[in-house]
């Protein structure tokens, strides 16, 4: 999955979409109508079909992009500022989730990172008075401790007893949700004599500024994730702990041979890891939410898998991929409110996008590519064959 290129990966997307919008027409009751009289007149259908499938995604790409039927100009790029406010903790997992993938461990726990990050970083923003630049500092450094812990479990059991990391990411994402429930209970964290799940408000010297104005939700924790992505790259390209991660990744066998500690390899792996997954859930609680609640984590850290993998675990891919999920978030309720079309057809995109996106060859079959790694055939093959 990770060795595709870039044009199998945008043809993956296109699959998805068309494939979408053949249950999104088979949805709308004027195509389901015009159906029922095809044959005597099947102009009739293919409008209906063109006006519900057009209609669906232009409604999405206003809600997502720009709005250009909005009155004013705050109002149609509003849309696009959405976008990237969603898409700031599905950049943090997926860079992440990138670092485990080419390190050779599948971590698929940055659902309980993030929810570890959000506690961690809430109860900061929350419970202290400081000084403003630097209660944001030290929210946003708890996060990245509580990431990094509850990830470094899973390296630590995966290091010193061989236990693989898929379960034990698993057990820990399911042990995260209940913590959080639990600790919402609490008296450090509840909301004076509520008994509502919902923590205090942060204090406004802990909150991410706002990139914009009052006038749009966009925080600084989007300028943060950017950073980040910078941050990856030089790591993974550019310093010798990554070079490590890269070459445990590409074989343990070899790289141990070479002098490298593999299972220190491991820790390290998700400890950073879940440090970027934990920065997501302090961009939730410090920059959108303001406050710590039990579904604070929403499905970022599951949709993270899939931005990671399409972004090719590339810190400039999973950037990209983030905004793309980020507008399909966005997107979806404007599409829902304007068309009528059900916001599940978004979470049948980003489910076809999985499947195509973990199964390369189909996409290359559908497309007629050649198979990745194929040699092309050679000029003077080809002329012997055009002799034959």
């Amino acid at each position: 999955m990770l060795a595709s290129n870039w044009l199998v990966t945008a043809l993956a997307i296109v699959l998805a979409l068309v494939l979408s919008g053949v249950l999104i027409a088979a949805a709308d009751s004027a195509v389901q109508s015009s159906a029922s009289y095809l044959f005597a007149r099947p102009g009739d259908f293919l409008t209906a079909v063109w006006d519900a499938v057009s209609g669906a995604y232009v409604a999405l790409f206003q809600g997502a992009v720009f709005d250009s039927s909005a009155e004013t100009f705050q109002r149609a790029v509003k849309p696009i500022t959405e976008t990237m406010t969603v898409s700031v903790p599905l950049i943090f997992a997926g860079l992440g989730l990138g670092i485990g993938f080419r390190a050779g461990l599948f971590n698929i726990g940055a659902q309980g990172q993030i929810i570890l990050g959000a506690i961690f970083a809430g109860y900061v923003g929350f419970a202290f008075d400081l000084p403003p630049v630097l209660h944001v500092l030290l929210a946003v450094i708890a996060a990245a401790i509580g990431g990094g812990l509850w990830a470094g479990i899973a390296g630590v059991l995966k290091a010193r007893t061989g236990a693989h990391e898929v379960i034990v990411t698993i057990m820990l994402n399911n042990i995260a949700v209940y913590l959080i429930a639990f600790v919402l209970t609490t008296s450090a964290f509840q909301r004076g004599e509520s008994s509502n799940p919902v923590s205090p408000p942060l204090k406004d010297t802990a909150l991410f500024p706002l990139v914009l104005g009052s006038g749009f939700r966009l925080h600084a924790g989007f300028l943060l994730a950017l950073a980040a992505a910078v941050f990856v790259w030089w790591l993974m390209n550019r310093s010798t702990i990554g070079f490590g991660f890269r070459a445990v990744g590409s074989n343990a066998n070899a790289a141990r041979v070479a002098g490298i500690s593999v299972s220190a390899t491991y820790v390290w792996v998700m400890v950073v890891a879940g440090a970027l997954a934990g920065l997501g859930g302090a961009a939730q609680v410090l920059g959108t939410e303001k406050v710590l609640t039990a579904g604070v984590a929403a499905s970022f850290g599951f949709d993270a898998i899939t931005v990671a993998l399409l972004g090719r675990s590339k810190p400039l891919g999973t950037v990209f991929a983030g905004l793309l999920f980020g507008g399909l978030r966005a997107g979806g309720f404007a599409m829902q409110a304007r068309t009528g079309t059900p916001i599940d057809i978004v979470l049948v995109v980003q489910s076809l996008i999985v499947l195509f996106i973990a199964a390369p060859p189909l996409v290359r079959a559908v497309f007629r590519l050649p198979a990745h790694g194929a040699p092309r055939p050679s000029l003077t093959a080809t002329s012997k064959e055009a002799r034959a």
